[in-house]
């Protein structure tokens, strides 16, 4: 059996025994942890079927190692995680949009800071591929969520060189860093969704890439949409935060129910963004010695120069707080901190 180190592509022979072939990706740290599927030449072949690609186009330089990313390597490592062939455009596109400066990979995958790459899958392909927008969707139970999600971890590692305790230096890193991947609920939902508002075609399919340091559950009962939007201002604020040292860039997933209060009321994307924008505001002196020292240096240009009353916003603008709709019924929603200097970053998926 052939198989190839995603980042040196190096072939060599094993015996055709899943552990065994396991047992080498173990020593040579080619893995995330859990079992890895052989990526026999037969295997990426079926996955490179998927686009009109060459194989050996280099999609991007991955960081902190700078590994190249070509579309055998990229392939590789999604059979690796188990994806089905139909899943390697969506990796694709994904690559190109990690290795945007304004996404600031370099930073994200060299920091001590748990954050990890979440995938958010728009349009008609996320159907066709079945990627969970409802029931759980940021949890366990869909092939493609896990897949998709688990591959781009991966393609950080294998082909970035990004290893845990090596140029990955995440002091404690989170669940988010084995898979991270949902849709949006695009039929059960008051707005434009995620790709349309970034300027692609509802027809379109896309793939938009977050910087996320984890996520936390927000339920309340709340039944009119000015108290539900205090309720999840006040989650937001947090004084050992990025994004209030630099200025972020956080994510909300809104349970229909949620977005339901707001659709009832009039409030649009727009208006509910001001409003968390402006009542997530937080005094400087909130913040810790040393954290007020780094929000000087990161953002008095933008504020001009800082007390300890000055009301620090969590982003600079009320327009880089960003909504999805997604999960099933129920009085929940999602907040996901970000980075804090990163930009989600969204691409069209082509073959």
């Amino acid at each position: 059996m052939s198989a190839a180190h995603a980042d040196r592509a190096a072939t060599f022979e094993t015996p055709d025994d899943f552990e065994a072939i396991n047992r080498i990706y173990r020593e040579r740290r080619w893995g995330d942890g859990l079992p890895i599927v052989p990526p026999t030449a037969a295997r990426v072949e079926r996955m490179l079927a998927q686009t009109r690609r060459n194989p050996h186009e280099v999609i991007a330089s991955v960081a902190p190692g700078y590994g190249a990313a070509t579309v055998e390597r990229i392939a590789i490592n999604a059979v690796l995680a188990g994806c089905d062939p139909e899943c390697l455009p969506v990796l694709i596109a994904a690559t190109a949009a990690v290795a945007d400066p304004e996404f600031n990979l370099q930073g994200i995958q060299a920091t001590t800071n748990p954050v990890a790459v979440w995938l958010i899958i728009n349009g008609p392909l996320a159907q066709r591929l079945q990627v969970n927008a409802t029931f759980n969707c940021i949890g366990q139970g869909a092939w493609a969520n896990a897949t998709l999600g688990r591959a781009m971890r991966l393609i950080l590692q294998n082909i970035g060189g990004a290893l845990p305790g090596e140029m990955d230096r995440a002091t404690h890193g989170q669940p988010g860093k084995f898979t991270f991947c949902c849709a949006e609920n695009e039929a059960d939902h008051p707005w434009q969704p995620l790709h349309v508002e970034r300027g692609f075609a509802a027809t379109d399919s896309t793939v938009t890439v977050v910087g996320a340091e984890g996520t936390m559950n927000m339920n309340t009962h709340a039944k009119m949409a000015d108290e539900l939007a205090r309720v999840i201002a006040e989650t937001m604020i947090h004084p050992p935060s990025n994004e209030y040292v630099h200025g972020g860039e956080p994510w909300f997933i809104l349970g229909s129910e949620h977005a339901e209060i707001f659709r009832r009321e009039g409030w649009d994307k727009a208006r509910l963004k001001r409003e968390l924008w402006l009542r997530s505001k937080m005094p400087v002196k909130n913040l810790s010695t040393h954290e007020i020292t780094r929000a000087h240096a990161s953002r008095t240009l933008e504020l001009g120069e800082l007390s300890g009353e000055t009301l620090l916003p969590i982003s600079p603008r009320p327009e880089d707080i960003h909504l999805i709709v997604a999960g099933g019924p129920g009085t929940h929603s999602v907040y996901v901190p970000c980075f804090g200097n990163s930009r989600a970053v969204t691409r069209r998926i082509e073959n």
